[in-house]
């Protein structure tokens, strides 16, 4: 008997982890103005207790998290894409010269939508960022549109 596969989930890889479904997929290093993602080889389901370890600072300083997309109840989400993926392919400058080894890859709204452009710039990518660049503010905020 053939199994049926599962829905697929994209998921946006700038989520909180407060959000149902959320994973671990990177760790945070690097310094407050440089910051930079270490990519786990697996991505961990985000529990109470994997929280508690980032202890005594916020999780969102420790780990980078993704969720299932909220798409159309998103503020970076014009309908048909993501405008954040689309500023970080366009905005920042490249951080890698190949594609980290990203456990979320095949899932990944950003890689779905931008490909490579997307990836070359994620290890940068905090969720709670305390010293952003100026360009690192304009792609982080959405977009107004009138």
């Amino acid at each position: 008997m053939e199994e049926i596969p599962a829905e697929k989930t994209t998921l946006c890889p700038s989520a909180r982890p407060e959000i149902a479904g959320s994973v671990v997929f990177g760790l945070i290093g690097g310094t407050v103005t440089e910051p930079k993602v270490t990519y786990l080889k697996q991505q961990l389901a985000v529990t109470d207790e994997l929280l508690a370890k980032a202890a005594p600072v916020t999780p969102t300083e420790i780990f980078r998290t993704a969720a299932p997309c909220a798409a159309k109840k998103c503020q970076h989400f014009d309908g048909q894409d993501c405008r954040l993926a689309t500023r970080v392919a366009e905005k920042l400058p490249a951080v890698v010269s190949e594609l980290p080894p990203c456990s979320i890859r095949r899932d990944c709204r950003w890689w779905q939508q931008e490909g490579k452009a997307a990836c070359m710039r994620c290890p940068q990518i905090i969720t709670d960022n305390y010293s952003p660049s100026q360009v690192m503010q304009e792609v982080a905020l959405p977009e107004v549109t009138t």
